[in-house]
């Protein structure tokens, strides 16, 4: 089970435009270091819980699932997690948005585009990504009842 390509290589994406702004000298790049504290553990734990059971989906909806157990684990935990992500979102966007001022401040247009896309990305989480993930965790849990 893996995350789409699509979702994986945003990441890559983001991380690569973040890791830029760390380097940036003065208070450009001590503000994006902040970002990177808070957005790379949260990302390992969406790669790691809140993203694989994307994997399950296809386009003719035939998809075979090879271990509906543990999507349904993935999704309990994301559940669980889901008030612990969004915390980390908040935490995330208000180290954006000081990130955002200094980079137009300084007139770095990559790094407020940086912002912007980052915070974009967290909107599609929260209204598409992670209830996806919650609903395919329940539609297998319900369909393993059915069978048992």
């Amino acid at each position: 089970m893996e995350i789409p390509r699509s979702v994986k290589s945003e990441h890559i994406e983001l991380l690569s435009m973040l890791d830029k702004a760390v380097r940036e000298p003065g208070e450009v790049g001590a503000a994006a270091k902040v970002v990177s504290d808070h957005l790379l553990p949260h990302f390992h734990k969406e790669e790691e819980f809140a993203l694989p059971q994307l994997g399950a989906l296809t386009l003719s909806g035939d998809g075979v699932v090879d271990d509906p157990g543990k999507i349904v684990e993935l999704s309990d935990r994301l559940r669980e997690e889901i008030p612990v992500m969004l915390e980390e979102h908040a935490r995330i966007a208000a180290a954006l948005k000081e990130l955002h001022e200094l980079a137009e401040k300084a007139g770095k247009e990559e790094h407020i585009r940086f912002a912007h896309m980052l915070e974009q990305h967290a909107k599609m989480e929260e209204e598409v990504l992670y209830p996806t993930s919650l609903l395919i965790g329940s539609y297998i849990k319900q369909k393993m009842a059915t069978k048992a």
